[in-house]
């Protein structure tokens, strides 16, 4: 208490004519029209603008938090997209929910990525415990990512379409014609899909898709367009140099895909097979 004493008596003259200042500029912004509407202006323009860096700032230690909502509801809007369902021959407006939706989508983040290996995979922060199954397909705003192959309770491991092992039917989306695509190797942004007769027209820039004959993806999601052609070590056939539509250095929220009757389709393909 007395260190405040002293300091007040060592600068009271200096603190007396703060006092006065603030008084005289009190009475001067509230008794004049003109000084008040500066004043005000001023202070509008001084409060709007550190407001407005206090939401950004708050914008940006929320972008995790705004990320991870909208992959939520992208995967949730995909499930429940018009297409995914069957209608009732009865009441065509009576939707069966629990037998109608072929495909459920499960949003996820990647906690790890490699490009750069012969063999890439990337590793998921959901598990069984959030109803990832193995075969569940992958795939993100921008198109197909790849397969998962292992699961934890915690965890799942994503075979990469930059992977060797994951070939994935494909067609061009303006003819239909399908084919194999398969990862070469050499660049992380290409893979090379065969199989394409060479009458076919094939044009530059032409959106590749999934062929939908699997029990993996929906048929229609992006893969990557035509970047070249030429004709192919098999005979009658192009190989076509696709540009990949998901930039694998750059994949943070995916979601996985689940066909709700993809171990049906499994085992009837079995004995189809068998029987051959």
């Amino acid at each position: 208490m007395g260190n405040i004493f002293r300091f007040i008596e060592k600068y009271h003259f200096f603190l007396l004519f703060f006092v006065f200042e603030f008084f005289s500029f009190y009475l001067i912004v509230n008794y004049n029209q003109t000084q008040n509407e500066i004043f005000l202006n001023s202070s509008n323009r001084f409060s709007s603008f550190f407001l407005e860096i206090s939401g950004g700032v708050k914008g940006y230690f929320s972008l995790k938090k705004t990320n991870d909502e909208l992959s939520r509801e992208n995967a949730y809007l995909r499930t429940m997209i018009p297409e995914q369902f069957t209608q009732n021959e009865e009441n065509a407006s009576y939707i069966e929910f629990q037998d109608s939706i072929p495909y459920i989508y499960m949003s996820a983040k990647v906690i790890n990525n490699s490009i750069n290996k012969p063999n890439n995979y990337l590793t998921l922060n959901k598990g069984s415990l959030d109803n990832i199954s193995l075969g569940n397909g992958v795939i993100s705003a921008r198109g197909v990512v790849g397969i998962v192959s292992h699961v934890s309770p915690h965890h799942s491991s994503v075979i990469s379409l930059l992977n060797p092992k994951f070939r994935i039917s494909a067609k061009l989306r303006n003819s239909d014609y399908f084919g194999s695509l398969i990862w070469d190797g050499k660049s992380y942004q290409h893979a090379i899909l065969s199989e394409i007769p060479d009458h076919v027209l094939v044009q530059i820039g032409e959106a590749i898709v999934t062929s939908g004959y699997s029990a993996i993806f929906p048929e229609g999601i992006l893969i990557g367009t035509v970047d070249s052609y030429e004709k192919g070590k098999s005979l009658g056939f192009y190989d076509i140099k696709v540009k990949l539509s998901v930039d694998f250095k750059n994949v943070t929220y995916v979601q996985t895909v689940d066909k709700r009757t993809a171990k049906e389709q499994y085992e009837l393909e079995k004995q189809t097979s068998d029987d051959q």
